[in-house]
């Protein structure tokens, strides 16, 4: 990652579901080193959308983590005022409504009745079996998911360094939820429209969001802007995992940082506790240190 390809804008995008933890930070300590070495500005976005789960306490911990580590960002909210005044999800409504009224004036959307049980039971993987896509359920109706029919056409994928694989549908994604029950949009949709929004043209996640990268695209085309969105260039790296390959998870409280400041770690400690779940020797002090010990 010596810097040999230029961009302008990258992401730090946390939800507000939980506390942070060590795997966040990695991930964050990622972006920034991956956007300062290819010239691009961090833009720190809180994907606020489940509105279920969200609580500012969570959003607060976001600032308290990002500054106790001296994370730095260029763009975005610097406290929990400017995000609720000016940052939330909820004030780009318009246009995630402006996406899924396409969506719909176009017929690519099908209204489904299932709950998670439901699919769970009627499917051995998990996988939808697309039970509610021939039902012609009203979309007007309410209580109902909107999801997305997919097909089988292989889709561009362009990693961080320009090279395109062209990968099919995961099956993960078959036919995936657009917009929830409660009427909002789901995160595909505005993980999409927010990219677009802010120009980010470089996205660094999770592996595990591999699936999700691909259904995004597709989704892209679907709103008329596969090429602006083809255009990014995406790195999914390896998760933090805990004792016994465990993947980490904001409800296991003794890996938030949170949790670590209260037993009185430093940001040493923190970085130095990261470093040792990606088996890299040594204490480092900063991000910068720790970016030293990642690529």
């Amino acid at each position: 990652m010596d810097g040999s390809v230029k961009y302008g804008r990258t992401r730090i995008a946390p939800t507000p579901s939980g506390f942070l933890h060590l795997g966040n930070v990695m991930s964050f300590v990622r972006t920034i080193d991956l956007g300062k070495r290819n010239g691009a500005k961090v833009l720190l976005r809180i994907d606020d959308m489940d509105r279920e789960r969200v609580e500012l306490e969570y959003v607060q911990d976001i600032f308290d983590t990002l500054n106790f580590l001296e994370l730095p960002w260029d763009e975005g909210p610097r406290n929990v005022v400017e995000f609720e005044r000016e940052w939330s999800q909820i004030h780009r409504m318009g246009l995630y409504k402006e996406a899924l009224d396409l969506l719909r004036e176009e017929g690519d959307l099908f209204a489904c009745n299932c709950s998670r049980a439901q699919v769970l039971r009627d499917s051995v993987d998990g996988v939808y079996p697309g039970t509610c896509r021939k039902k012609g359920i009203s979309l007007d109706e309410e209580n109902l998911s909107w999801r997305l029919g997919t097909d089988e056409k292989e889709i561009g994928v362009r990693d961080w360094e320009g090279r395109v694989v062209n990968v099919g549908m995961p099956g993960s994604m078959k036919d995936f939820v657009v917009r929830k029950r409660d009427g909002f949009p789901a995160y595909q949709l505005t993980s999409v429209v927010d990219d677009l929004f802010y120009d980010v043209d470089l996205v660094v996640r999770g592996e595990d969001l591999w699936d999700s990268t691909v259904a995004q695209h597709f989704l892209a085309e679907k709103l008329g802007k596969g090429s602006a969105f083809g255009a990014i260039g995406f790195y999914h790296h390896p998760l933090l995992m805990a004792e016994g390959e465990r993947k980490l998870s904001k409800s296991a409280g003794d890996t938030s940082v949170q949790y670590l400041r209260k037993q009185g770690l430093k940001k040493m400690d923190v970085y130095t506790m990261v470093a040792k779940m990606m088996g890299r020797e040594g204490e480092p002090g900063n991000w910068e240190e720790l970016a030293e010990t990642e690529f």
